[in-house]
């Protein structure tokens, strides 16, 4: 049953509650490919660091084949990798227990973190989207002061199949990154992926904040790319991607992520004002 949407109290935990709301938890297999492509490709090197492999699926929903596929597909990069799903309804871990297995667990909780250690990865997908924006900064706080020295949060969105998508990365401190990901012919320009902004930036999408100016360069050197169409809507999300960085944006990856309709720059690029 979903929750009332409540505003979230960060320290509910200490009087034993999970601290956070029932969602709708809403999901389809493979939903989560781009991001867990991205966090088995570029940010592997913190997972093979760890001195504990500790990974949680944060609100993995309904059905846990989100989380079952994040183990399987970070078990690629370290063997002994530990994965945790976390959901707040206590059915969802109910119906989830049967899929355990040596490194793969399922609890209830909320942002609290019920499970112990220091994880390197928190994923929390389409979670966050269903709060308030008020509550997600005590939301980041409490999460990311959880985390391995090099661990990640990651608050992000998608859609319903996990053709667009883009999420926040956050590090034991501060927000590091935004990182948007499509599928090419998703879209019809970049500025689409609006849609999918994570909460905190989703409604900031206006004249004079930092991502409405970003998407809106995005736009005009997809549109000044149109001479490459014909070679396909790959080889013109790249050129738009070249652009964006000599014209100074702070792109932090390159063409081998480029190729794959994704695009992370750093968090001071699209801060709220």
């Amino acid at each position: 049953m979903v929750q009332k949407a409540e505003r979230v109290v960060t320290n509910r935990s200490s009087r034993g509650k999970p601290v956070g709301n029932v969602t709708r938890g809403t999901t389809n297999p493979n939903r989560m490919r781009r991001l867990d492509r991205w966090l088995a490709g570029p940010q592997a090197w913190r997972l093979r660091r760890a001195a504990d492999p500790l990974v949680v699926d944060l609100g993995y929903g309904a059905s846990p084949a989100t989380a079952v596929e994040l183990f399987e597909r970070l078990r690629a990069v370290r063997p002994d990798v530990r994965v945790c799903g976390i959901e707040i309804e206590p059915e969802r871990v109910r119906a989830a227990k049967s899929l355990e297995r040596p490194g793969l667990s399922f609890h209830n909780g909320g942002f609290e973190l019920p499970v112990p250690g220091n994880p390197v990865f928190v994923r929390a997908f389409n979670v966050l989207r269903q709060y308030e924006e008020a509550d997600v900064r005590g939301i980041w706080e409490l999460v990311h002061g959880r985390l391995a020295p090099d661990g990640l949060f990651i608050d992000g969105t998608c859609d319903e199949i996990g053709r667009r998508s883009a999420w926040i990365a956050l590090g034991p401190e501060r927000p590091l990154s935004l990182t948007m990901s499509v599928r090419f012919g998703s879209f019809g320009l970049p500025s689409g992926i609006a849609e999918r902004l994570p909460k905190a930036l989703i409604h900031r999408n206006v004249p004079g904040e930092r991502i409405y100016t970003l998407l809106q360069a995005m736009d005009r050197a997809w549109l000044e790319s149109a001479p490459l169409a014909p070679f396909g809507n790959r080889q013109r999300w790249m050129a738009m991607c070249r652009a964006l960085l000599d014209g100074g944006w702070p792109v932090q990856d390159g063409p081998s992520r480029w190729r794959l309709g994704e695009l992370t720059v750093g968090w001071e690029a699209v801060a709220p004002g």
